[in-house]
């Protein structure tokens, strides 16, 4: 799977998915960190990538539309980084799983 982490969460998430095998960016790596939703989800769709972002606009698009791409949101509240590296990393391989099955929006919490 590939990813494309939003501006609210860390860089350091992207290691996290590679870790686990998989692609991922973080929006200041493809020119994005000043875009707009709507960017960044036509960004994502056209690199077929999930979106994992902290902001709930992201998980209403993809309800509304299945064109939208895919959403791990992340329902977290503050936290340092370290902090959210340690509540993801446990529940990582269920999520992965669960968008891997088709899931369009996981929530994790």
């Amino acid at each position: 799977m590939r990813f494309l982490v939003d501006a609210q969460l860390p860089p350091g998430l992207v290691r996290l998915f590679r870790e686990a095998g998989h692609q991922a960016v973080h929006v200041t790596d493809v020119g994005l960190l000043n875009a707009g939703d709507n960017e960044i989800r036509a960004y994502a769709v056209s690199e077929g990538m999930i979106v994992v972002a902290k902001d709930e606009d992201f998980a209403v698009a993809r309800r509304l539309s299945a064109s939208a791409p895919a959403v791990m949101w992340v329902r977290i509240g503050n936290a340092t980084n370290r902090v959210l590296m340690e509540r993801l990393r446990p529940v990582l391989a269920e999520v992965l799983d669960a968008l891997a099955g088709g899931e369009p929006i996981v929530e994790v919490g």
